[in-house]
């Protein structure tokens, strides 16, 4: 079984979740889902007993603070330094430039739950054998309803034992599209953990987006070390384009698969998917943070408040956020226009 090399990959500012989340220290390095912060957790799904290799982080300098300070004391952990935010391609092409051409990436976002991390580990395992093999292998969630905000994999022939070739990558659909998908029930979620081998990825990379390719070699190749950090050539790369390795390799790629993982995953997207993620009390309410809360005929309520006390009455439906001077109300169905308020936009 190869070593599995968990590629970490810490951006974005996280801004549906404001105001808890902020630019200075966006969801991965909050503890949202139990004590741990999400990029902790990360790390923990990865351990070398299960056979996964060091990770290498991939992050810009805004958060190399939080990553250094929650890499736990580990030694071990490399860290790329992006000089700028340029999507997922480029990010994981920096970190396939400093691996041996034939270790098995595992790409996993830093801001993702997942309450069964054994399956994960199975899945894994799984996606390295295919990945072994030269195929680019993507997690296929399973869809448990039919979510609009997250784009869609289509099972295809087996592969193996446990794998299948993705037969088609579906962009994000509308809600009756999306419960045809689940009635179909071969759809998959697709939640942006993947596995290749270096040398494979780097060829589609440059079958497919060659500039990208080449700019991040060169990048690469002018960088320097800085003890466990790496830094990049600033300015070859602030010439990369900025692509998203689905659109740049995985629905351009002839070698795309997929394992299927039933893991208890969220992406932690938005205020709602948070409160899905927590334990509920029989009415569906949730509450957490340090402040304290009083619900009265309520259902489906989150309540999370860092220290001011929140008292709601009647209500349904309805997130209520306390993060020092700034208090964000929205109903279940506003959320994913939260990104959008002022105090989100304008940090």
């Amino acid at each position: 079984m190869p070593t599995i090399v968990p590629v970490i990959l810490c951006g974005g500012s996280g801004t549906r979740l404001w105001p808890r989340s902020r630019a200075a220290r966006p969801k991965p390095f909050l503890p949202l889902v139990g004590e741990r912060t999400l990029f902790e957790a990360t790390l923990d799904r990865c351990p070398a007993s299960k056979g996964f290799a060091p990770p290498v982080v991939v992050t810009g300098r805004q958060h190399l603070e939080h990553v250094e300070a929650q890499l736990g004391g580990r030694t071990d952990a490399r860290i790329i330094v992006e000089p700028a935010a340029k999507n997922t391609a480029a990010a994981i092409a920096l970190a396939a430039c400093r691996l041996p051409e034939d270790a098995i990436m595992l790409v996993c976002p830093s801001d993702h739950h997942i309450g069964r991390p054994e399956v994960f580990a199975e899945a894994a395992r799984a996606a390295a054998q295919l990945a072994g093999e030269g195929w680019l292998v993507s997690f296929g969630i399973e869809a448990t309803a039919p979510e609009t905000g997250f784009g869609y994999l289509k099972r295809g022939e087996p592969i193996g034992a446990t794998g299948f070739r993705t037969a088609q990558f579906v962009e994000k659909p509308d809600l009756e599209r999306a419960k045809a998908f689940l009635a179909e029930g071969v759809y998959a979620w697709n939640g942006g953990i993947f596995a290749f081998r270096v040398r494979d990825f780097m060829a589609e990379l440059a079958a497919h987006r060659p500039r990208i390719a080449a700019a991040v070699r060169e990048a690469v190749a002018g960088g320097r070390e800085d003890g466990a950090r790496f830094h990049p050539d600033p300015q070859v790369f602030a010439t990369v384009e900025s692509d998203s390795v689905d659109y740049a390799v995985m629905e351009n790629t002839r070698r795309a698969a997929m394992v299927p993982a039933d893991m208890d995953w969220s992406d932690i997207g938005n205020w709602q998917a948070l409160h899905d993620a927590l334990e509920r009390d029989a009415e569906g309410n949730a509450v957490r943070g340090s402040g304290r809360a009083e619900l009265v005929d309520c259902r489906n309520v989150f309540v999370d408040s860092d220290g001011p006390r929140v008292s709601v009455i009647g209500l349904e439906n309805v997130i209520v956020v306390v993060d020092g001077d700034d208090v964000m109300i929205t109903s279940a169905a506003g959320v994913q226009k939260v990104g959008k308020l002022s105090g989100a936009v304008n940090q």
